[in-house]
């Protein structure tokens, strides 16, 4: 006696491939619209830039700081221990606060870190520091 007849049973076997064929082509549409195409592959001059200075921002805030330590904002003399809490006011006058460190070329790496991190637990996201163009001979 059968149970199934033979065309059942075939259909039942057989893998029907389409909606993994339609999963694949989705996927690949996909990778290939979001993947940018490369375009340094090509050899070309490309124009030199004059060695034109950035212009400083327009409200920029000066901090110096002297070979000896001494910190100046904006050409007045400021303690270090000071120099958050004067970064702060700022700040709340102006939320655009920009700021450009000059230390002096002797100055130690560790001035110059307390003065950033001054900086930063103020706020302040606009930071630069200020050097002097190399001589082109």
């Amino acid at each position: 006696m059968k149970k199934c007849s033979r065309s059942a049973h075939e259909t039942l076997t057989e893998l029907n491939i389409t909606p993994l064929l339609d999963l694949a082509f989705v996927l690949l549409v996909i990778f290939i619209i979001t993947t940018t195409p490369i375009v340094n592959d090509l050899d070309v001059t490309l124009p030199s830039a004059s060695k034109r200075q950035k212009d400083p921002p327009k409200k920029a805030n000066y901090i110096s700081v002297e070979s000896s330590g001494r910190v100046y904002l904006n050409k007045q003399a400021i303690e270090p221990i000071d120099l958050q809490q004067a970064l702060a006011t700022l700040r709340i006058d102006d939320p655009d606060l920009s700021v450009i460190i000059r230390g002096d070329g002797r100055t130690k790496y560790r001035q110059i870190r307390a003065v950033l991190d001054a900086c930063q637990q103020a706020n302040v996201v606009k930071v630069d520091l200020a050097t002097e163009p190399l001589d082109s001979r």
